[in-house]
């Protein structure tokens, strides 16, 4: 999921960085006190699960789990998000700096379907279940599309790229569209009031 440095036009990386710039200052200002330990609970979560990942051309196929920092944060997804991509990329060189924007908005904006989706009240398990597992599919399956369609937008050069790292990631999005569902149930065992979002 993460765009590597020299790849995209500048006028993409200017796009991304203006968008990105815009919803994370809005996401750090409507940060609570008591809201950064969780956010920063879940951005070592996205950390860990996007630190393991599988080359793909200009880009990578791994775990996100953006769905559930999109459920129990909000808009603050931004803010978790965009500190574990810094990181990331200073530490580690994943993604990188100029690169930064883009890979925020792709990777954060889609969190928000996630975190639409969970607000949502079912009234059977089974609907329950199956929303929560959207939960997870869903937020990343738009993810995929982003990045499939920054690509695109890079020139045609990309366009098969573009197509195989959407392909690619159809798998991890069941993956990880379960693992959305276990870990919620999980923590509607042991900490409901996590999933109490503003």
């Amino acid at each position: 999921m993460h765009i590597s440095e020299g790849v995209l036009r500048p006028e993409i990386l200017i796009g991304g960085a203006v968008l990105s710039t815009a919803l994370v200052f809005y996401a750090f200002k409507t940060l609570k006190n008591e809201e950064i330990p969780k956010t920063a609970v879940l951005s070592a979560l996205f950390f860990l699960a996007s630190f393991i990942h599988i080359p793909l051309g200009p880009t990578s196929v791994h775990l996100v789990l953006g769905g559930i920092v999109g459920a129990l944060l909000g808009p603050r997804a931004f803010v978790a998000i965009f500190v574990a991509l810094f990181l990331q990329g200073i530490l580690f060189g994943y993604g990188g700096l100029t690169t930064l924007g883009v890979n925020v908005f792709n990777l954060a904006f889609p969190t928000l379907a996630g975190y639409f989706l969970f607000r949502l009240h079912p009234h059977t398990l089974w609907k329950k279940t199956a929303l929560w597992f959207c939960v997870g599919f869903v937020p990343l399956g738009l993810s995929a599309f982003l990045l499939s369609l920054t690509l695109a937008l890079n020139g045609e050069a990309f366009v098969s790229a573009a197509q195989l790292a959407f392909l690619a990631h159809l798998p991890v999005m069941f993956i990880e569209g379960v693992i959305t569902l276990f870990a919620l149930r999980f923590i509607e065992k042991v900490a409901p009031a996590w999933l109490e979002v503003a």
